[in-house]
């Protein structure tokens, strides 16, 4: 089963929406995926990451926001995926089996929910090319390339 890791700084808001989108679209395509999120400090799970994911019927509950260093086996996953810059400056090397990937995101931090719903809609764009490229075999996408920026308002 593959491991995959979703890293940001603080485990409060686009990991953790990540986490829930990735482990909804596994689910969703018969795959079996283990899959954990954390940050390279934590704090505590956003409210706001908690409503908006709601929204899609899913739910953070009992997600909490924990580092790399909480996560079982933190040094052994197929993908690293981090979802901000820092938390890719700050990731840690991996053996030479595990594939980094890094897409950055707009922290949604302090806006509107709108501006939440953007990042949730675009991180599970992601996250669902993300799974169905492993699905099918395929390489999975080296950056977030193809998907429009969100407005940082």
């Amino acid at each position: 089963m593959p491991r995959v890791l979703i890293l940001c700084t603080h485990n409060s808001a686009r990991s953790q929406m990540a986490e829930a989108l990735t482990r909804a679209a596994a689910r969703q395509a018969g795959l079996d995926l283990e899959v954990h999120s954390a940050g390279t400090e934590a704090t505590r799970v956003k409210d706001e990451a908690r409503a908006v994911i709601a929204e899609l019927g899913l739910n953070l509950d009992g997600y909490t926001s924990k580092t790399l260093w909480d996560v079982p086996d933190a040094q052994h996953f197929d993908y690293v995926v981090t979802v901000c810059d820092s938390a890719a400056e700050a990731c840690p090397v991996y053996p030479g089996k595990t594939e980094r990937r890094h897409y950055p995101f707009v922290d949604p931090s302090g806006g509107s929910l709108d501006r939440w719903r953007a990042v949730r809609d675009q991180l599970k764009i992601q996250f669902d090319a993300f799974v169905q490229a492993l699905g099918d075999g395929r390489d999975i996408p080296p950056t977030y390339a193809d998907s429009p920026a969100v407005d940082a308002r």
